[in-house]
């Protein structure tokens, strides 16, 4: 844990330190560390990183929707098409595609064409895997009990045709 020297050279320890840039840190103070003597390094206003913070914004926008969401956990059991979708989800071609469309630009999905059918998968599915438990640990931690599918946090144990395989 890093450590901060005071005026009269008492250590406090940073509760937490996340680095935004190489340049930067935000560091975080633990009350119970923290004494009043103690001097806080100014080092002006932080500027937050505009491009990053709209792909963040991207990323959980295409997270926010439940059907996206939906889609996901069917594409977790394997590709599909446009069609499968659509007999799963219930819902029309029209809104399954608009959906794929802003999950490929985030690059949530890929898209494989085979003759006129295009097969939808997850990009990456541990990656996505390790989202939702990640998201499922933040829900748990404020007091929301909520888990997607099993296949959906365990994605590589479902072979392509969503048989349990390794």
């Amino acid at each position: 844990m890093p450590r901060l020297a005071g005026r009269d050279g008492e250590i406090a320890e940073a509760a937490v330190v996340i680095s935004i840039r190489s340049d930067q840190e935000l560091v975080f103070i633990d009350p119970k560390n923290y004494h009043r003597r103690m001097t806080m390094m100014e080092r002006g206003p932080r500027q937050l990183d505009e491009v990053a913070t709209a792909v963040y914004s991207h990323l959980f926008h295409a997270l926010g929707e439940s059907t996206r969401l939906a889609v996901l956990q069917h594409l977790a059991w394997g590709e599909h098409r446009v069609r499968d979708l659509v007999d799963h989800i219930g819902l029309a071609q029209s809104t399954v595609s608009k959906h794929l469309s802003f999950l490929l630009e985030c690059r949530l999905v890929t898209v494989r064409p085979d003759g006129r059918s295009s097969w939808y998968s997850l990009s990456d599915p541990v990656a996505i895997s390790g989202l939702i438990a990640a998201a499922e640990r933040l829900l748990d931690v404020t007091g929301t009990t909520a888990e997607l599918c099993a296949h959906l946090r365990h994605p590589w144990h479902m072979n392509g045709n969503g048989t349990e395989g390794g």
